[in-house]
């Protein structure tokens, strides 16, 4: 076979073919070095002897449809100068002597994962799947692993449900590129600890935190960084507070006894928890006005919900100040349990929730993550491979979540 012909198609520039073969579908290349090794990498002496051979497979890109398999007598040469200890094998070029495949070949392969999973592109490539999972793993670690903490000061922390309600994984993701720095197991302050550990080591400086309302979180970052701003996320502030409404609304129906006031309040959760500027048409305004002006406990804790988003509509945090603790004013005034309780954990968490305007992060990056890891895990079927599944999770931020999967 022609030589510039092995070298354009697989790299082999200073091999020869010394045979070709046929079988089915498969291609075989019999190859070996044009030229002996002629002086030793160790010492530079000249007297180098043949010390035994080994015959070694590598897949290579395949030609014409057909799978190419290249065969090399790998011949392995020992130092005849006494005070030189070199005796190895010599060095293959186009591909890692550990691996079954070439270097052609894995830049392809990981070419093809952008746009096809591993099932896929083993099946095109008649190569194993774990062949192909290898060189994902590697070229992942390559380029991914560990993340780089340089340059970070500004990170969201939030946990995801590997199996719900069974077993859990906190995230860590800096804010400004949205990439996944840390994965740690479970969701309790000690999953950080292991994060906390290399910021440590590598003298990184938080500036800006961003968590959810997790006493284990808010723990963890008051232990491990003190002077950062911690900004509990708003959402989840609102999210607390709809929950609240929707115990009020539940409590509400079931202590009605009137069926015909009954029927009114049943079906209004999603009218209740919706923005109320965002209810347009009027059958539903009308509705939602109805079962408000027929309770009061209901009416309260709906205006006051509406009311709580005014907290991070302000100009400063002096005025947002101002806002909340006449919010918490009314909610305590108003004797309904479930807004005595809420209005005692805003006052609690009203320094995290009031560093929104020292800082106007949230963990909205982070939840758009978590949703990514959700369409990961579901489009791969699961992973059961840990190492894997977290080298994933540091590329998440530069692939096309929807096709790249396993």
């Amino acid at each position: 076979m022609n030589s510039s012909f092995l070298y354009h198609a697989w790299g082999l520039y200073s091999h020869k073919c010394t045979r070709e073969e046929y079988k089915g579908n498969t291609i075989i290349l019999h190859v070996e070095r044009k030229e002996r090794q002629k002086t030793c990498p160790l010492c530079g002496h000249t007297h180098l002897v043949k010390n035994g051979y080994r015959i070694s497979e590598f897949v290579g890109l395949p030609i014409g449809g057909k799978k190419t398999i290249i065969r090399m007598k790998v011949q392995r040469y020992k130092c005849m100068n006494e005070r030189c200890s070199y005796d190895q094998q010599e060095r293959i070029p186009f591909a890692t002597s550990s691996c079954s495949y070439t270097h052609r070949l894995a830049r392809y392969v990981i070419d093809l994962l952008k746009a096809m999973g591993l099932k896929d592109v083993s099946g095109l490539m008649d190569v194993s799947w774990d062949t192909i999972k290898d060189i994902h793993v590697r070229y992942l670690e390559r380029h991914y692993s560990p993340p780089s903490l340089e340059g970070v000061d500004c990170i969201g922390i939030d946990e995801f449900a590997v199996k719900k309600g069974h077993v859990y994984k906190t995230i860590v993701v800096d804010l400004r590129t949205g990439r996944i720095l840390y994965v740690g197991n479970g969701k309790g302050s000690d999953s950080l600890d292991g994060f906390w550990k290399t910021v440590r080591k590598q003298g990184v400086k938080i500036k800006y935190v961003a968590t959810d309302l997790s006493a284990a979180f808010i723990s963890s970052v008051s232990e491990n960084c003190p002077d950062a701003v911690h900004v509990f996320d708003h959402f989840h502030v609102m999210k607390l507070m709809n929950d609240k409404l929707d115990e009020i609304r539940r409590v509400q129906y079931n202590m009605e006894k009137n069926v015909n006031r009954r029927n009114v309040l049943k079906g209004t959760r999603y009218l209740l928890l919706k923005n109320g500027a965002d209810i347009c048409d009027k059958k539903y305004r009308t509705r939602l006005e109805n079962a408000l002006a027929m309770n009061r406990p209901l009416s309260e804790g709906y205006y006051l919900k509406e009311q709580l988003r005014e907290i991070w509509m302000q100009t400063d945090r002096k005025a947002a100040e101002l806002v909340l603790l006449d919010w918490v004013n009314q909610a305590g005034e108003s004797k309904v349990p479930q807004l005595m309780r809420m209005a005692s954990t805003v006052m609690a968490y009203r320094t995290g929730i009031l560093a929104w305007y020292d800082c106007h992060i949230s963990t909205g990056t982070v939840e758009g993550i978590n949703n990514k890891i959700k369409v990961l895990k579901r489009t791969a079927h699961g992973f059961r491979d840990e190492r894997y599944f977290k080298l994933r999770l540091f590329a998440l931020h530069d692939c096309h979540i929807t096709r790249n999967v396993g």
